[in-house]
């Protein structure tokens, strides 16, 4: 491709300006086009970059003939008919996490992009981290050995959405992180929570995932914590991992500890022998550049070369699927819904 794309960022609010920062760093792409209903967020992009033609109605983006892509960051309810219609508009879609309300209309927005031969990616901007892009390489390599469990924690004093709940907020995030680095098949999904008293959403939750063999995973999230936590483990047969995305400096630490079983000739329950190993612990250096430069460079290429992304609408579906049965088994008090 010899002309650089030509892309739009409908959204504004929080996400909406950061992505217009780290498209327009790109050497292969041109943000021509801004877009809130409100207008006074559209004053700074203005004041930043004097170029960028700015609009309060979608329509106005999604029909520009001239536009070649577009970048969504808007309420989870609008994602869905504002994707469609830029996908069936002929356009690319980077579309902010989670991809949408339901499994249906995931699965719709992956059939139309297909069908078009079009880029849907979701921003699963995580996946782009140092920290994540090394876990995944060490996991790759084996050195943790057959991954057991993968267990998180996301909680901090936020904001209270109005149109989703805690779960869908916060746990997109750490279950794609969790699809990235287990490649094994989740079958099952569990959730209880609660909801603040002056509120109707749940503001905590607790979300277990049952994979087809002896593998599970854990996700606590929490709009109503007196602390910032983010953190992971992941536990292999041979090694440990635990990835905090608080530390400053040695957020990744990879533990040499693990557990070896001899068993006996007979009463093997008694006999069992159990040996704990101590080894050393690793800290890997990460890369520094920021994640979200680095995921608007691979959406570019993607749509420069026709590569699909990892991280593209049907990786977007199933964490809406297991987002989707996790509310489920919420309704039915923690009860296990199974992944169909």
């Amino acid at each position: 491709m010899n002309k650089a794309l030509n892309i739009g960022v409908i959204g504004c609010g929080y996400w909406g300006p950061r992505l217009v920062r780290n498209f327009a760093r790109q050497s292969l792409c041109s943000v021509t086009m801004a877009c809130d209903l409100q207008e006074d967020r559209l004053a700074p992009i203005r004041a930043d970059y004097p170029y960028i033609r700015t609009v309060t109605k979608a329509s106005e983006m999604i029909e520009n003939a001239d536009l070649d892509c577009v970048a969504i960051a808007t309420p989870v309810h609008t994602h869905y008919p504002l994707a469609k219609a830029a996908l069936e508009a002929g356009k690319h879609v980077f579309l902010e996490k989670p991809l949408t309300m339901s499994s249906s209309e995931a699965e719709d927005l992956v059939r139309i992009a297909e069908e078009r031969n079009r880029v849907l990616m979701v921003d699963h901007v995580f996946l782009f981290t140092g920290a994540v892009e090394k876990i995944k390489e060490i996991v790759s390599s084996g050195d943790l050995g057959d991954i057991l469990y993968f267990d998180s924690i996301r909680v901090n004093l936020g904001l209270f959405q109005h149109d989703v709940n805690v779960m869908w907020d916060l746990a997109p995030h750490d279950l794609s992180i969790m699809l990235h680095l287990v490649e094994k098949k989740p079958v099952a999904v569990s959730a209880v929570g609660s909801k603040h008293p002056s509120h109707n959403m749940e503001h905590v939750a607790y979300i277990s995932v049952r994979f087809d063999d002896n593998t599970v995973a854990h996700f606590h999230v929490n709009w109503l914590a007196p602390v910032k936590v983010r953190r992971i483990l992941v536990g292999g047969e041979s090694k440990m991992l635990v990835y905090d995305d608080m530390e400053t400096s040695e957020k990744v630490k990879v533990y040499d500890k693990g557990i070896s079983i001899s068993e006996g000739d007979s009463d093997a329950l008694y006999r069992a022998l159990v040996q704990y190993r101590t080894g050393d612990m690793w800290a890997p250096r990460l890369d520094q550049g920021e994640a979200l430069y680095k995921e608007a460079k691979y959406f570019c290429e993607c749509v420069a070369t026709g590569t699909q992304p990892f991280n593209d609408g049907r990786a977007g579906l199933e964490v809406v699927r297991i987002l989707e049965k996790a509310d489920e088994s919420l309704k039915k008090g923690g009860t296990p819904v199974e992944l169909i």
